[in-house]
């Protein structure tokens, strides 16, 4: 019985560390697939398979929120989502993209579109023993996903960017 009691101890430490250091990594995964699912949509929808009055942006922001798997709920978790629109530099040129967020034809084929979730705060699961009331500061996670906006004749809305 003194062999168990002093195995559990060190056990359980051992237990809360690696469940502590488990969750940001599998937070981050679960950011990263929902906001690569975003933009795997995005760049494919069509105003026939929007919703009536949808717009992309909004549509978007909605399905990375349905796949975070509750880490981005509520308007909280909306706020964090970002989608921008970028154009592509022309051929042969060394200048960089240009942010057409806010022009009504942001979603051209051929234009890239990313979306990110940027600062999202995750707790650790379990408090530091021993350090009372202290609470551990929460770990930013930040992640981006972007693809060109495929071709289409009948592009949707964009709505508001970012």
């Amino acid at each position: 019985m003194i062999e168990f009691t002093l195995v559990l101890f060190p056990l359980l430490a051992f237990l809360t560390v690696l469940a502590d250091i488990s969750w940001p990594v599998i937070a981050k995964a679960t950011i990263q697939r929902a906001v690569r699912e975003g933009v795997r949509q995005g760049i494919t929808l069509t105003a026939s398979q929007m919703s009536s009055g949808a717009c992309l942006t909004d549509t978007v922001k909605s399905i990375v929120q349905s796949n975070s798997m509750g880490l981005l709920n509520g308007t909280t978790g909306l706020s964090y989502i970002q989608v921008n629109y970028f154009a592509p530099p022309a051929p042969n040129s060394t200048s960089g993209t240009t942010n057409v967020s806010g022009q009504a034809n942001a979603d051209a084929s051929g234009n890239i579109m990313q979306v990110s979730v940027q600062s999202l705060p995750v707790q650790p699961l379990m408090p530091v023993m021993g350090l009372g009331n202290v609470v551990p500061a929460a770990l930013p996670i930040t992640v981006y996903s972007s693809d060109l906006i495929e071709p289409t004749t009948n592009p949707p809305c964009v709505g508001t960017a970012p």
